[in-house]
């Protein structure tokens, strides 16, 4: 950030007074504006043993498969905003069961909200952020090709829970490891370091 959205002036990064880390400070009017996470809403949106994946459109990770989600909109519940991603990436209308995993990604700041649901009909399609849209059964999911390693953690307990027929809230926080490559530390909640 290099201006104030209030007056234009140009920002300066220091700590305000009692607060107790660096923010965007306007020099002239003095707003403080604060950058919080940005909140990630999605579906796995399932028809019998299958569920409903996305081939993405867009980058980041362009041609790998993801669960439909994207960033909430001003306005709508974290439900809403996921029904809305879902019909927006693959046309597919769902009923939205219920909260299923909840991970924080401090190295991205951003905190994903991904729901159980039910597709209501057979009737999805690529929408614009997608090249392809299709059902798998667990053994067909590209496991070598999920754009996310949230997607993945996601997808993997819930194949796992739904062996239990038990859905249980899960959460936890995905890590970048230092170093070269897309490496990743996933740590549940209730699990030790």
């Amino acid at each position: 950030m290099k201006f104030c959205s209030q007056c234009g002036s140009a920002v300066e990064v220091n700590i305000p007074e009692g607060d107790n880390r660096p923010r965007h400070v306007c020099a002239a009017c003095g707003t403080i504006h604060y950058q919080n996470p940005k909140i990630v809403v999605g579906c796995i949106p399932v028809w019998q043993e299958k569920v409903l994946l996305c081939r993405r459109a867009i980058e980041p990770r362009y041609g790998l498969w993801t669960v439909p989600a994207g960033f909430m909109e001003n306005g709508e519940t974290s439900q809403q905003g996921a029904a809305r991603e879902t019909l927006e990436e693959a046309c597919a209308r769902v009923d939205v069961e219920g909260l299923y995993t909840l991970f924080n990604l401090p190295h991205i700041n951003q905190i994903y909200l991904l729901f159980r649901s039910r597709l209501l009909d057979l009737d999805y399609g690529a929408g614009a952020e997608s090249l392809d849209v299709g059902l798998f059964e667990e053994h067909e999911i590209p496991w070598d090709e999920i754009a996310f390693p949230v997607v993945r953690e996601t997808l993997r307990l819930f194949f796992k829970d739904r062996e239990q027929a038990d859905f249980p809230l899960r959460g936890g926080t995905i890590e970048r490891l230092p170093g070269e490559g897309r490496r990743f530390r996933i740590l549940l909640d209730g699990e030790k370091d």
